[in-house]
């Protein structure tokens, strides 16, 4: 079956009502077997893609992942960067902020860690937890000690929507091309999921009752990510609102949006020159004659 990534892109603001979209949708697989060798084809074409990325050496890609606990983004990491080279891949984990990181603005700590041209980066999280976790949470932003606040909390996210617009513009006029998305998973799977890890020892180490704490805000982090998706949708850093119910789904479809990615970008290896080219049949000789 054919993925369709437009099916989930969200390119323009004012246009997202986040009810609408679905967490689960048909398999995108007839198999296992089928749903390996998929992945395993969009992985290879990654791979191949990636040392193009890192040989021409112009753009970067960032990859953004937001979703609630237990949606899959750790997975997501595993499975589909498997395939690039480490030399050529950077990802970073964003939580609450350090002492260090709230002496300084919101964008400080995930701007020292972008991608380097020729490199992808992965955020898993991002400086979307500041009209995320900080909008659900208050006390978050009580703790940032922001000078001249406004006065009105809608005012708040206005500006920092404003700043991270501003903040996507800059850096895809510089090359870093941004791939945002949205694990979209339902309450019922989130529920399953963290029996799961109770049930299944291996598992264990990865719940703890914070997550049952964070479960009660649901619908408070379903407002915010609609208002974040909502109000930060640009063609040229789109969101990606993908059904999370199902891993494998959720992979494949993850996988092709970056494919896509790094396809519209045409790259090629770099070209050699006449002059380089008569250099390397010197250098040929050498080797010859050694």
């Amino acid at each position: 079956m054919k993925i369709k990534t437009k099916d989930y892109r969200v390119d323009a603001r004012g246009e997202f009502d986040i009810s609408k979209w679905p967490t689960d949708i048909d398999e995108l697989y007839t198999s296992k077997k089928h749903y390996k060798e998929a992945l395993a084809e969009n992985i290879k074409e990654l791979s191949d893609l990636q040392r193009i990325l890192y040989a021409a050496n112009d753009y970067s890609i960032l990859i953004i992942l937001q979703a609630m606990d237990a949606a899959g983004k750790d997975g997501i990491i595993r499975h589909v960067m498997s395939g690039v080279n480490p030399q050529g891949c950077q990802v970073f984990s964003f939580k609450h902020p350090s002492t260090n990181e709230l002496e300084h603005d919101f964008l400080w700590r995930t701007t020292k860690a972008l991608p380097e041209r020729g490199r992808i980066g992965v955020f898993n999280r991002s400086y979307y937890e500041e009209v995320l976790v900080a909008r659900v949470h208050p006390e978050i932003l009580e703790a940032e000690r922001i000078p001249e606040l406004p006065a009105q909390e809608d005012d708040v996210w206005k500006e920092r929507f404003e700043s991270i617009l501003n903040f996507e513009k800059h850096i895809h006029r510089n090359g870093t091309r941004v791939i945002k998305i949205f694990l979209h998973m339902s309450k019922d799977e989130q529920r399953q999921r963290f029996l799961d890890r109770i049930d299944e020892e291996e598992k264990n180490w990865k719940f703890s009752q914070a997550d049952i704490e964070e479960r009660r805000y649901w619908n408070e982090y379903m407002k915010a990510f609609d208002s974040c998706i909502q109000n930060t949708a640009t063609e040229h850093a789109p969101w990606y609102v993908v059904p999370a119910d199902d891993k494998k789904n959720a992979r494949l479809i993850v996988s092709q949006i970056i494919l896509e990615t790094l396809k519209d970008l045409k790259m090629s290896y770099p070209q050699t020159s006449d002059a380089r080219q008569k250099e390397l049949k010197q250098l040929r000789k050498l080797l010859e004659q050694d």
